[in-house]
């Protein structure tokens, strides 16, 4: 009996290795600031466009992570790790409440905008032929969200970490040298939203282990309730290496 339950974990694991598939891709490029509209606290808080009042500090270049599973040919669990860093620099153009502080108009202020996003999620694959795939599912994300606001003198800040439920969609068409596709992750309703979308594509370099991506990522959402008012769009010009592991 001893003998007998690693024999059948080991078999087990070889069957589901076999059976399995682990793909690492890796993202970066460049990303482009469209809206930052932010009032903290949002009843008494005075509003501002982080972009459009201030000068974004640049350039920026993201980094995407993505652990992907494929096991049973359509079902797909992955993880993600995507931080995003934005600092601004300006004189404020009026006077701006924020937090418990209030930042004079003229005062020159170093502004910090933190959007960290941790995701698991999982997919099946509804459609999935020689030159289509159609896949839907849902994924749970945890935000690292930050706002702050610095002068020589003061600094003030507001943290925000919380869940976030989302729905994906996968649609990729195949030929024979290349793979258009549309991934897709967001949610809308009630105080907030949360969208992130690429389009692009990705070609084979070697023995199809290893392609190289590129395209268009949307990122866009925000939150309307009594602490936060905050709604940001981000573009990126998207480059990178998708890895297939085995």
């Amino acid at each position: 009996m001893n003998r007998f339950l690693p024999t059948v974990l080991l078999v087990v694991l070889s069957f589901s290795c076999a059976l399995s598939q682990w793909k690492l891709d890796v993202e970066t490029g460049l990303a482009v600031q469209g809206y930052n509209d932010v009032r903290i606290p949002n009843d008494t808080g005075t509003q501002f466009n982080f972009n459009g009042d201030f000068e974004l500090q640049g350039p920026v270049i993201p980094l995407r992570i993505r652990l992907t599973w494929t096991f049973g040919e359509k079902n797909h669990i992955s993880a993600l790790f995507a931080p995003l860093a934005l600092n601004y620099e300006g004189p404020a153009p009026f006077d701006i409440q924020f937090q418990s502080s209030l930042f004079e108009q003229g005062q020159f202020i170093e502004g910090f905008y933190k959007f960290n996003s941790y995701r698991l999620g999982y997919r099946r694959d509804l459609i999935a032929t020689d030159n289509w795939t159609l896949g839907v599912g849902f994924t749970a994300k945890i935000r690292d969200a930050r706002v702050q606001l610095s002068t020589e003198t003061k600094s003030d800040k507001k943290d925000d970490v919380g869940f976030v439920p989302l729905l994906n969609l996968h649609a990729a068409y195949h030929r024979d040298f290349f793979t258009l596709y549309l991934d897709g992750e967001g949610l809308a309703g009630g105080p907030g939203r949360a969208f992130d979308i690429f389009l692009g594509g990705r070609a084979p370099l070697l023995h199809n282990k290893l392609h190289v991506k590129g395209g268009y990522r949307f990122l866009e959402g925000g939150a309307d309730v009594s602490e936060v008012y905050n709604f940001t769009l981000v573009n990126f010009a998207v480059l990178g290496v998708i890895w297939q592991i085995n």
